[in-house]
């Protein structure tokens, strides 16, 4: 299941598209917005958010609520989905979860073998602990193999690292550049993993670094080549 934000010219409107849930509160909420000239039919479901062998990973959850779970939204119109922890005890490390929104036929629109999902919408959600999280600590690492290369990351850090803007800089001052937009997330105490668009030929020997925005704030670090 894709964590992307799919159909980035959808109709849907929404804000924020991050959400971050302090200790202290235990609802929260994000406003969806139909700019259309007809209603918006969908549903929102929300999955504990985990990252397993560098993939992430989404597995249903009660631990936090969304409401309405379906979804009617008139032309012009917002409606608010609130956001409810039903485990309201603070937390000691950060909690990861995504709401998913599936933009769905309306009635009137014939259905066939089931559900169709027109458009499908992931949205972060982080319950912070009580303890501060300090600052993601990230260690990179290069492989390659028939497939290409891999950039790898571990995130020893008790905070997320949002990943974005990424390219390898070699020791003779060459630069590849990755991607130009988010990357992806490495999740707390977990690692993650991308094909990356680097040629079978890159040299990468020497020290290679790898700089990107991590949460908004640029950063260089060394990356080790395998």
């Amino acid at each position: 299941m894709s964590l992307a934000l799919v159909a980035r010219a959808a109709t849907l409107q929404i804000s924020p598209v991050t959400v971050d849930l302090p200790p202290d509160l235990n609802a929260s909420g994000i406003t969806l917005r139909n700019p259309g000239d007809s209603p918006l039919y969908g549903q929102v479901r929300v999955f504990r958010w985990d990252q397993s062998n560098g993939e992430d990973a989404l597995t249903p959850t009660s631990e936090l609520v969304a409401s309405p779970p379906l979804i009617q939204i008139p032309a012009r119109t917002d409606q608010l989905i609130r956001l409810v922890r039903a485990i309201p005890a603070p937390t000691d490390s950060e909690q990861s979860y995504r709401l998913l929104i599936d933009e769905l036929p309306g009635p009137d629109q014939p259905v066939a073998n089931g559900v169709t999902i027109r458009l499908r919408y992931s949205v972060p959600v982080f319950v912070e602990p009580v303890k501060p999280l300090g600052q993601p600590r990230l260690t990179w690492r290069l492989t390659h193999d028939e497939q290409g290369w891999t950039l790898h990351v571990v995130n020893d850090g008790a905070k997320r690292a949002q990943i974005a803007a990424v390219q390898i800089l070699t020791a003779s001052g060459k630069s590849y550049e990755i991607n130009k937009g988010l990357l992806g997330y490495a999740l707390a105490k977990r690692g993650r993993q991308w094909q990356v668009p680097l040629p079978a030929d890159a040299d990468l020997s020497g020290t290679a670094k790898v700089r990107a925005m991590i949460n908004s704030l640029p950063a260089e670090s060394t990356v080790n080549v395998d």
